[in-house]
């Protein structure tokens, strides 16, 4: 039988934190450790995303113009 996760909802004190920490370019993985949460419900399709937040101090991948 398969692990049931239970969602937790955000507060305002874990927004804050988010954009906090986004500002300061902290990785991805210390920003989920902080907030207790996994890196995924953090950035690549949760909360990051809805709320236009760009998070990772990495390289990133640039675009080709065209």
């Amino acid at each position: 039988m398969a692990k049931k996760t239970k969602l937790r909802p955000w507060t305002t004190d874990n927004v804050r934190a988010l954009k906090t920490l986004a500002r300061e370019k902290t990785k991805t993985t210390v920003i989920a450790r902080k907030l207790k949460r996994t890196e995924r419900a953090t950035y690549h399709y949760q909360k990051a995303a809805a709320l236009g937040v760009m998070l990772g101090g990495g390289r990133g991948k640039k675009r080709k113009a065209r």
